[in-house]
């Protein structure tokens, strides 16, 4: 080959080379305007609405369908689809901590109630029961049951339908007890770690569940010793010191519990693991599976003859299946495993596939910009955070949504402001949650109406710990409790601090 072929050839190769190295002219992505994100928004509103009011089934397709019109409106604006599958795996992504903890904590519940464990803090909590302090013994009894097995529902359905039964025998309003068992249930539910509305809060704002529950105490605790002054004013206004009640219901429940289970103040031990993990900052992940350990420990050792090792480890799987022969306590009992966790493990990942998508592409950004323009500093941005907690309760009339679209709509609003994620998870909860009952076509409402019979107007105004709830976390945040700064520090001990270093 000659000279100039040779110097032919290399030029050949290097106008290739620079072909290949030119730049890709990418697609011209469209500016979000805040159209956009309300034709998404009214998607997912309008399918929430109609499926689970009208079909009522569960929100996880609904959720998706939200999925597909925010991708579908991503399209529109121009982003090509790698981008926007990329953008739904970092939202899964940031939730993966939580999600892990919610499949422990599934194993959790299964091994608490074979070894035990649970049914021993409903038995001791059964034990409450007077009638001379009915309606104070209501909200104990709920909130400890509800804080045993992490569920709201659960605890309504059987603790709250003996209770509402035995009120009537007293001559107690049906109204008044329900509202007791609702304050009582509520706050369980918001304060255990079994709890998959205290696991999503934390999962939606971006912090962990320990350092969650840990913040809420303050504000949770002003809000139940409320209701506890005023169930207990109210019971000495309805019940005298020599009336007496049928308390066959409850007794049975007892009954049901030691036939079953060898019930010990030493099952009470493993909770108490776990409390002093959240005490002693001990992370999320190693502090439940401590309370695993001593759970599997005191089932062996108190459920000798009815749990082995292989049962724990297959009620942590597929969950405890109760065989009392007392209708309520097994729908209570029944309960747990790994299994049983991935419907709320599953509502989680589409939840955040929604969540990126409307972040990567500046939908939640437009929405949260408008709204931003009528808050006025950190104690604005919890009451809007509320605010749009009990719209979300309103129009998509699903708790866990209520914690979902607000979590991701405010996450980069507190994270601007320089707010610690805790302070946005404690607002979600302090509305998504507990209001939920209040509104009488949301799940909840629907679900307390056919299984206690009574109509959300009956309870509403005894419902003392759901609607105080989001009042006192406001009030908090203005007094500087309920907001922390990046550092997790609260702003009133970040101010007594600046003041002492002065």
């Amino acid at each position: 080959m000659s000279e100039n072929e040779k110097e032919k050839k290399a030029n050949e190769a290097e106008t290739e080379v620079a072909e290949t190295e030119k730049p890709v002219k990418e697609k011209k992505i469209k500016e979000t305007k805040v159209i956009h994100s309300l034709v998404t928004f009214a998607v997912l509103v309008g399918v929430m609405s109609v499926a689970i009011i009208h079909y009522e089934v569960d929100p996880h397709v609904p959720m998706f369908i939200g999925v597909v019109a925010a991708a579908c409106v991503a399209l529109y604006l121009g982003y090509d689809w790698k981008r926007i599958e990329k953008s739904m795996m970092d939202g899964i992504y940031r939730a993966l901590q939580s999600i892990m903890i919610l499949a422990i904590i599934g194993i959790l519940i299964g091994v608490w109630i074979v070894a035990g464990v649970v049914p021993a803090m409903i038995y001791y909590g059964l034990k409450l029961l007077s009638p001379s302090i009915f309606l104070l013994a209501t909200v104990l009894i709920c909130s400890i049951t509800s804080l045993a097995t992490g569920t709201s529902w659960g605890t309504m359905g059987t603790m709250g339908l003996a209770l509402i039964g035995i009120a009537a025998g007293l001559g107690i309003p049906a109204g008044i007890t329900a509202g007791a068992v609702i304050s009582g249930a509520y706050f369980g539910d918001k304060m255990s770690p079994l709890s998959d509305t205290t696991n999503l809060a934390p999962a939606m704002a971006g912090t962990d569940v320990f350092t969650h529950i840990k913040f809420m105490m303050q504000s949770t605790l002003v809000a139940y010793i409320i209701a506890l002054v005023f169930f207990t004013f109210m019971g000495f206004h309805y019940v005298s010191g020599g009336q007496t009640a049928d308390l066959s219901a409850v007794n049975e429940l007892s009954d049901g519990l030691r036939s079953t289970f060898s019930i010990n103040p030493a099952l009470l031990l493993p909770p108490l693991i776990v409390i002093v993990a959240m005490a002693f900052k001990i992370p999320a992940i190693p502090g439940i599976t401590l309370g695993i350990i001593a759970g599997a420990i005191c089932g062996i050792v108190f459920q000798w003859d009815s749990c082995t090792f292989g049962d724990i480890m297959g009620c942590g799987m597929g969950g405890y299946v109760s065989n009392t022969g007392v209708a309520a306590l097994d729908d209570l009992l029944t309960s747990g495993g790994l299994t049983n966790m991935m419907s709320s493990i599953a509502l989680t990942m589409i939840a955040m596939m929604f969540g990126g998508i409307m972040e990567e592409t500046g939908q939640l950004r437009v929405i949260v910009e408008k709204l931003m323009g009528l808050v006025r500093g950190p104690v604005g941005l919890v009451a809007m955070t509320e605010i749009t907690c009990v719209l979300s309760n309103a129009t998509m009339p699903e708790q866990y949504i209520s914690i979902v679209v607000p979590g991701r709509m405010y996450a980069g609003a507190y994270d601007k402001m320089g707010l610690h994620p805790k302070t946005l998870s404690n607002a979600l909860e302090s509305a998504g949650t507990v209001t939920s009952a209040l509104i009488p076509w949301n799940t909840c409402g629907v679900f307390i109406k056919a299984t206690l019979g009574i109509g959300t107007l009956s309870y509403l105004p005894f419902a003392v710990f759901n609607y105080s709830m989001p009042i006192i976390c406001v009030v908090m945040a203005a007094l500087g409790l309920t907001l922390a700064n990046k550092d997790g520090v609260s702003f009133r001990k970040a101010k007594k601090l600046a003041k002492a270093g002065n």
